[in-house]
């Protein structure tokens, strides 16, 4: 009984300390290389480069734990579409208690150009449905966001078609460069704080 209750209080001291980071996209293996996917792609390649596999469901998000530049972390890949994301981005943050300024959202942006990074403390939706529908479900604009520029649609391309197309080949070598650059964002933003990763990856791709 007592081997218990240690666990649990020490189980209960270790959520709040957890940082949550989830990739906003589309459910589903038509999305998966999609341009509105860029987050999941890139919680994916986080996830690789440490060790982890989204093994499980949980909230109605696949998830993994584990530890990141020394922190520990829960990495998230919501299961609803994209405009309804917020509500399993809440109920993971309700779950392991975790405070805003703890969550890390990443997502794509079409106002800025393909592979570029933009680290932000907070901020509004900016038009993404994603976004809209996180803030409405954590209540605050005041949690921090890594926005991955996909670029503008060609031309008079609905931008809703355009999202919902894989990479040309043409963007492929500064998505890929940003896969990498964003990694090395998140695990500065772990270690260091967000200043010091706004610094040195906001910025277009170096491709």
């Amino acid at each position: 009984m007592m081997m218990k209750l240690l666990n649990t209080i020490r189980f209960r001291l270790t959520m709040s300390d957890k940082t949550l980071i989830a990739g906003l996209g589309n459910p589903g293996r038509e999305y998966k290389d999609n341009r509105h996917n860029v987050g999941f792609q890139i919680v994916d390649h986080l996830a690789g480069r440490h060790g982890l596999n989204f093994s499980r469901l949980q909230n109605g998000a696949f998830v993994t734990t584990g530890v990141i530049a020394g922190c520990p972390v829960v990495l998230a890949k919501p299961q609803q579409y994209m405009n309804k994301s917020g509500q399993p981005v809440a109920a993971l943050q309700r779950f392991y208690r975790i405070p805003l300024e703890n969550i890390l959202i990443v997502y794509d942006d079409l106002d800025i150009p393909v592979g570029s990074l933009r680290l932000r403390p907070g901020g509004g939706a900016g038009g993404h449905r994603g976004m809209t529908s996180l803030i409405q479900h954590l209540g605050s604009e005041d949690f921090p966001r890594l926005r991955v520029g996909i670029d503008r649609p060609p031309g008079k391309m609905d931008p809703a078609a355009y999202v919902l197309q894989d990479f040309s080949a043409e963007q492929q070598p500064a998505i890929e460069s940003a896969y990498d650059r964003a990694v090395e964002a998140i695990e500065t933003w772990l270690k260091d704080g967000i200043e010091l990763a706004m610094s040195r990856f906001n910025g277009p791709s170096p491709i």
